[in-house]
């Protein structure tokens, strides 16, 4: 999959727009999956609705940059996602910062702050 597509297809005189995904977490298409996502986009931000796992395994910090890398392949600038905290509802919005801005900030670290420490071999 490329690092970024459009999230249309114009075919005559329709217009596809990629609006809803379900996300499957699977090893192999077509496999039994260990959790489930549906995701609906609109604009540039897409909400993470009905979140299910298996046998009560944990949404990790990787399946969580999964979905960030996914709404940063689609170029939208946020998600959010509901789910039960401590035994209250929380929503949470992330912000996604693009490659390219993270390339950028990284850089202006190192030439802007004496205090950066950069290792070298």
């Amino acid at each position: 999959m490329s690092d970024n597509f459009n999230r249309y297809i114009q075919l005559g005189e329709w217009c596809f727009e990629l609006k809803m995904v379900r996300a499957l977490k699977v090893e192999e298409y077509g496999k039994p999956y260990g959790a489930i996502a549906n995701c609906n986009i609109n604009g540039d931000s897409m909400y993470i609705d009905g979140l299910v796992t298996k046998d009560g395994e944990e949404f990790t910090k990787d399946d969580f940059m999964t979905f960030h890398q996914f709404t940063e392949m689609l170029g939208l600038d946020n998600f959010s996602y509901h789910r039960y905290q401590d035994g209250r509802s929380v929503t949470r919005e992330v912000k996604v910062r693009k490659t390219a801005q993270r390339k950028a900030q990284r850089k202006n670290i190192e030439t802007q702050d004496p205090e950066y420490i950069k290792l070298v071999q």
